[in-house]
């Protein structure tokens, strides 16, 4: 297909509503209204709700059988250049709709224009865009799925393996490796879960709405969102072509896993750094340095540390778009796209690039173990130890603090002070030393090996969950 006429006005390039105007669109407005450059990522879609359109046209009479077949035909063949990368586009493509309609029309003649009876672009492209959310988002969920089964997976092959856990990132009390793996885990199944949330909201055709009132004509809403496989039909025809909450939470949905992406990526540059030493990347997952030779640098973990910035940006930007729009369709709406698509090709890229980062790291077992084992993250089992006694938790709190005071200006090691407190003595003691307080973590939940079997099931149960609501 070629195009040697760029006039707006001739046949081949003539807007969707010219008949209304004398003259073609002037070059400012097409250049500044044009949404082709982003929206032809959902010609699919296009095409499959132009399909179910143009088969509820036939089933109510507005179209016979031949010009049915005719269009779909055409819509076929739509399909086929665009697969190939044959289909060109002209400059009156406002957007994929009008393309492939125009497209269409070259194809099927003058059934072709008839793709179009009682359709908007209004509820075609609201159609559309809950079509295409209806496929990524799924396939955003199931790679977070797999994220979190090779979270599984380290934390199974981590064994005893403890490191310290931090709060203010000071050292606070020793975890499991394997509890510390599966709390990002259990973090990032709520993020499935939310976005299957989304995607039980947002499963709702809008296609029959029209511009925004409906139509006089014998249209089949009900039989159109069957055939595209929707779980019910708008309500509400204003609604249904006005209506954005689905993107918006898409995006925020996007934009909360950006954030645990991103406290992933922090504690990974942490830990492969010289100062902690807890982890060593991988060749294939750190790039190098054109400067210093020596450098092994976590690009992955830092740019899904920095890129959440973006995500929230993206969601702040369409929330302000959205904040002021009277009903129904405005014009404005055209800027959803953008944030959603990046947003969902942004985490797309960081859950993929994470999944075989972590899964190719090296942990270095003996130098979490000996930054856990500093003697003052044993100061809470040892005030704990006082109110197993009878001592109220505030001055059982008070008594260890000054021990911890002593032993931190240089009066001996802490375990040889509370040896020597009468109030603990050399039981209490015992609770000072390698490997012993993350063996106290016993209750439910907790980080110790005792509590990590009764996790490991749950977590696995949630994944076998998850396994079946993604139909993997």
């Amino acid at each position: 297909m070629t195009n040697e006429n760029n006039d707006h006005t001739d046949a081949a390039g003539k807007t969707l509503w010219h008949g209304r105007f004398g003259g073609g669109p002037a070059e400012a407005l097409m250049a500044y209204t044009v949404s082709l450059p982003f929206d032809q990522r959902m010609w699919q879609d296009d095409v499959t709700g132009s399909a179910a359109h143009v088969r509820g046209l036939e089933r109510v009479g507005l179209l016979s059988e031949l010009e049915r077949d005719l269009i779909l035909a055409a819509l076929d063949q739509v399909t086929e250049e665009m697969q190939s990368g044959e289909f060109v586009f002209i400059d009156s493509d406002e957007d994929i709709h009008t393309a492939i309609e125009r497209r269409v029309t070259e194809i099927a003649g003058p059934a072709g224009g008839k793709l179009h009876t009682g359709r908007s672009r209004n509820d075609q492209v609201a159609t559309d865009l809950r079509l295409w959310c209806k496929r990524e988002l799924l396939e955003v969920a199931r790679a977070l799925h797999d994220l979190q089964s090779v979270l599984l997976l380290r934390a199974e092959k981590a064994g005893d393996v403890y490191l310290p856990g931090y709060t203010h990132l000071q050292r606070a009390q020793p975890v499991l490796l394997a509890h510390h793996l599966l709390a990002h885990g259990w973090a990032i199944g709520r993020d499935v879960d939310r976005l299957l949330d989304t995607l039980r909201r947002l499963d709702v055709s809008p296609l029959g709405a029209g511009a925004l009132a409906g139509s006089s004509l014998p249209l089949d809403p009900v039989g159109n969102a069957a055939d595209l496989g929707f779980a019910k039909p708008f309500d509400n025809s204003m609604d249904a072509v006005g209506d954005r909450d689905f993107v918006a939470e898409a995006v925020f949905d996007l934009a909360l896993i950006g954030v645990h992406l991103s406290r992933i990526g922090e504690e990974w540059v942490l830990w492969t750094s010289g100062e902690f030493g807890f982890a060593k990347l991988d060749d294939a997952y750190a790039t190098g340095s054109s400067m210093l030779p020596q450098k092994k640098n976590p690009d992955i973990a830092e740019l899904a540390r920095g890129k959440s910035g973006r995500l929230i940006g993206n969601l702040t930007g369409l929330m302000a778009t959205l904040k002021g729009l009277p009903l129904a369709y405005n014009r404005d709406l055209q800027e959803d796209k953008e944030p959603l698509f990046d947003s969902v090709e942004q985490v797309s890229l960081a859950v993929t690039a994470l999944t075989g980062m972590i899964s190719t790291t090296v942990f270095v077992p003996d130098a979490m173990q000996a930054a856990a084992d500093e003697e003052t993250t044993a100061a809470t089992d040892l005030a704990e130890f006082l109110v197993r006694s009878g001592m109220p938790f505030r001055e059982a709190h008070a008594v260890v603090g000054a021990l911890i005071r002593a032993h931190l200006a240089g009066e001996g090691t802490l375990r040889d002070l509370v040896a020597r407190d009468p109030q603990l003595g050399p039981h209490a003691a015992a609770l000072v030393g390698p490997g012993v307080g993350v063996r106290m973590r016993t209750s439910r939940g907790a980080a110790g090996p005792e509590a990590l079997p009764e996790q490991l099931q749950s977590y696995r149960a949630m994944l076998k969950t998850e396994r079946s609501r993604l139909s993997l």
